[in-house]
């Protein structure tokens, strides 16, 4: 291992390690899905089955297993928390952040270590990094396989054809067909813009379908003969019926994923779409510049890395049913696109030219962050930034960034600095916001403290019921508690004495749904606007 190599792998392990690892634990799972996820995995688990995903006893085939299957693997070894359900996608961050700098020194070297550290940076990675969900399984699968096809183009290696179909099959285990369509679309598009269609008889290779077949199907096999209604359940409804209607009310406007994906390229998105503009402008300006042939394979590589981010954007901008999660996919493109951009413009000693409205911009935007960082436990329990001090000082540290990002870029030499002066908001920004709300967004988004407080005063563990509550907070009770949680709102009212976590000020009408049953108080919790009762059995005695 050469010196640079063993600076670079110690670089990305420390960057790795603090941007998707430190703190994974400070504060509890938050919102429907990771809760939710969380809990068919430990269900899975405790019956040993690898085929269906069961929640509360029952199955539930809304998503794919990988996510599943390496979430049993980390509880296996670490026990069940929340942070082992997050482990997941810190592995696969890093898989994804691994496989750009060893594509980018194999076949772009000299700037491999911006392009890794420029995806590792990204505000969209970082923050699925740390969150038990599906769509960090999908992008890293994704990334490896899209970068082993450009591999394979670029030396002919059928090896790396195998690793794309190979990776292609793990992104349909991971969120379903979603991920093999956005390979073909891309890979299409791509063909069209350079005007090489064989590419596309040439990526059809027999043994890597079989391949792409046999690591695929065998669980969509065995999962259907097990529940026959998955393919109603999952294909029908979780795939054609979420994107085609509203049928979850996840409803947004079309332009929704514009502003989403430049959250989620942050620090580096007035440097990608400066990228991405130049690279359209190109192509239009001169159709023939980008010809088939190996002379001009790096400005088809940055024609790629546009179609790799467009097609997701244009795809999901279609949906009917929209989440931020569903963009993750384009932001690898994004950073492979900037980090291209930057190796052939420093290549060609053309640094000097970055101009001056660019370089503004994203040092505003790389130094923005760092005032909602410092910030964040007023922003969640208060629902503002505060005025006065708090919010000069965090003004004031943003305009010191600002002010040494600004400087150092408009210097001629300024683009080789880029990394390094980007970087230096974003480990504050992280920092600060694990610092100071990690006790804020435990206490106001979790369920972890009010499960911890219920347990303190409970005598014994009983049933859990819910009433008129958000359904973050139903299935953060069911992983914390590990229990069945009934919904008084679905006409499940035990006979059994149990507990109920309630909306605030809704004794009155507790007292109407549990027939004259006793009904004890047993605490509120002001973080989330809930109480918390003893309800006794029925026939126990009167209410009070």
């Amino acid at each position: 291992m050469t010196n640079r190599t063993r600076t670079d792998a110690l670089m990305l392990a420390g960057f790795c390690a603090f941007l998707f690892l430190y703190g994974l634990g400070q504060f509890g799972l938050i919102g429907a899905d990771e809760p939710r996820y969380a809990q068919v995995a430990r269900e899975m688990l405790q019956r040993h089955d690898w085929i269906t995903p069961v929640l509360y006893g029952q199955p539930w085939l809304e998503k794919p297993p990988l996510y599943y299957w390496q979430a049993m693997i980390a509880y296996s070894i670490f026990g069940v928390s929340d942070w082992a359900a997050r482990l997941p996608s810190v592995f696969d961050a890093t898989s994804l952040v691994l496989a750009i700098y060893i594509f980018l020194r194999r076949f772009r070297p000299g700037f491999e270590l911006d392009g890794a550290l420029i995806a590792a940076s990204s505000a969209g990675i970082i923050g699925y990094a740390r969150a038990a969900s599906m769509d960090m399984a999908l992008t890293a699968a994704f990334t490896v396989g899209m970068l082993a096809w450009c591999a394979w183009r670029e030396s002919g290696n059928k090896s790396y054809l195998a690793v794309f179909y190979g990776c292609v099959a793990l992104g349909m285990l991971a969120k379903g067909p979603v991920a093999p369509f956005l390979a073909v679309v891309v890979i299409l598009l791509f063909a069209t813009v350079i005007g090489e269609f064989r590419l596309i008889s040439k990526t059809l290779w027999l043994p890597g379908l079989g391949l792409f077949f046999v690591v695929a199907l065998p669980w969509y096999f065995a999962v259907q003969m097990r529940n026959p209604d998955f393919f109603h359940a999952f294909i029908i409804q979780h795939n054609f019926e979420r994107f085609s209607t509203n049928l979850y009310h996840h409803p947004e406007p079309l332009w929704y994923y514009l502003p989403v994906t430049a959250l989620a390229l942050l620090p580096w998105t007035v440097f990608v779409i400066a990228a991405l503009g130049q690279r359209i402008r190109m192509r239009w300006s001169s159709l023939n510049s980008i010809g088939a042939g190996n002379s001009n394979l790096e400005n088809q590589f940055s024609m790629f890395a546009c179609c790799w981010l467009i097609v997701p954007l244009l795809f999901f901008s279609l949906s009917q049913s929209k989440l931020p999660g569903y963009i993750l996919p384009a932001i690898p493109a994004g950073g492979l696109l900037l980090a291209e951009h930057l190796r052939q413009r420093l290549k060609h000693s053309e640094a000097e030219s970055t101009g001056k409205v660019v370089v503004v911009l994203h040092a505003l935007l790389a130094a923005a962050p760092i005032v909602p960082a410092l910030l964040i436990a007023y922003l969640i329990v208060e629902h503002r930034l505060p005025p006065g001090r708090p919010m000069l000082v965090a003004l004031a540290i943003a305009f010191v960034l600002f002010s040494g990002i600004a400087l150092t870029l408009v210097r001629p030499s300024g683009l080789r600095m880029l990394r390094f002066v980007t970087l230096i908001p974003v480990v504050l920004a992280v920092g600060a916001a694990l610092k100071l709300g990690s006790t804020a967004i435990d206490q106001a988004l979790s369920v972890r403290p009010l499960t911890q407080e219920i347990a303190s005063v409970e005598t014994h563990p009983r049933l859990l019921a819910v009433y008129h509550v958000r359904r973050e907070l139903e299935y953060g009770l069911t992983f914390y508690r590990n229990q069945l949680t009934l919904n008084y709102d679905w006409g499940t009212v035990p006979q059994q004495e149990h507990l109920l976590v309630a909306t605030e000020n809704s004794q009155p009408e507790i007292a109407k749904l549990v027939s004259g049953r006793r009904v004890s108080f047993l605490g509120h919790y002001a973080a989330q606007h809930v109480d918390y009762f003893w309800v006794a059995a029925a026939g126990a005695g009167p209410a009070h």
